[in-house]
């Protein structure tokens, strides 16, 4: 009796094992990882999805890359580049999934309802450049898919600020809407406002830490947008060669247009740019103020390049 008690006793106090994960802060359970464990049983057999099958062939399947973001730093430009490629089939929109929790609640098969229809040669790829900067994607497309090639393109952290309030500048303007000078964004009591929201979003290291909780740093190709504008062919092999790509993109796919002053597309004889919401000029910004932007990034950039273990071309 004594051995049975003192067996039943060990039973109770041995440790329980718990299955290794990347690590992830021990917050109190929020209302979205509840949803996601939902998605994750509703989607865990093989049955439970399918993937539509167009009678040339052709099928929606998920991507098997994901362009991250980073927002206005060119994520536009370097999936239609990347479109040139014939073994590329890109979703046109941005489809948001892992960042809307309406639309993750909708499951895997509304995710692969967004996608384009493509051949088994080809790599499905969509851009959704909030994903960088929202703090539960990256284990959100981790539990979808350990193996994703994920695509970065980063800018200047300070022209990026500068494009990011551009754009809402010029949707205001478009509605007829009245929009602040960026002074009274970047400008608070006389110092820099580092709680404007497009200054957040080009803290890199901050979001590439989060990222490199669940994917090592070569499952992540990062771009740098400032030299896709200035010379975007040597960027497009890179991108090729990441994604194991045979080398289809050439020179000769890229033209620069005096007009509009960056590089447009040439694709068999076909002549297209991007649509003319890009590339729009950056408002004038004081000296003073660009150099406080220039100083207030130079500490966040070091960490950066020593995160990623490279450097870029920023002040």
């Amino acid at each position: 009796m004594a051995a049975f008690l003192l067996g039943a006793v060990l039973l109770i106090v041995q440790p329980q094992i718990v299955p290794s994960r990347p690590a992830i802060n021990s917050n109190a359970e929020t209302s979205s990882q509840s949803v996601q464990r939902e998605l994750l049983k509703k989607t865990s057999q093989k049955n439970d999805f399918k993937e539509n099958i167009h009678s040339n062939g052709s099928c929606q399947q998920l991507p098997q890359t994901i362009i991250i973001g980073v927002r206005k730093g060119g994520t536009r430009a370097l999936l239609e580049m990347l479109s040139l490629h014939p073994d590329i089939a890109a979703a046109e929109s941005e489809v948001h999934f892992f960042d809307w929790e309406d639309h993750y609640r909708n499951g895997l098969q509304w995710y692969i309802n967004q996608m384009p229809f493509s051949y088994p040669h080809q790599i499905t790829v969509e851009k959704t450049p909030a994903y960088f900067t929202s703090p539960k994607v990256p284990e959100r497309v981790y539990n979808m898919n350990q193996s994703m090639r994920l695509l970065l393109i980063l800018r200047d952290p300070s022209e990026r600020v500068l494009s990011d309030y551009t754009q809402v500048f010029y949707n205001h303007m478009q509605k007829h809407k009245p929009y602040p000078s960026i002074e009274q964004f970047l400008i608070k009591d006389g110092e820099l406002n580092v709680d404007y929201k497009a200054i957040n979003r080009s803290l890199y290291y901050i979001h590439m830490q989060n990222w490199l909780k669940y994917f090592p740093l070569n499952h992540i190709h990062i771009v740098d947008g400032d030299k896709l504008i200035k010379d975007p062919f040597p960027e497009i092999e890179k991108v090729e060669r990441f994604l194991k790509l045979s080398p289809q993109i050439n020179a000769s796919n890229f033209y620069f247009n005096k007009t509009k002053g960056f590089y447009c597309l040439r694709d068999s004889g076909r002549e297209r740019c991007l649509h003319e919401s890009k590339g729009r000029a950056h408002p004038q910004v004081d000296t003073w103020l660009l150099e406080k932007l220039h100083e207030y990034f130079h500490e966040p950039n070091k960490k950066f390049f020593e995160l990623v273990g490279r450097t870029f071309d920023w002040h």
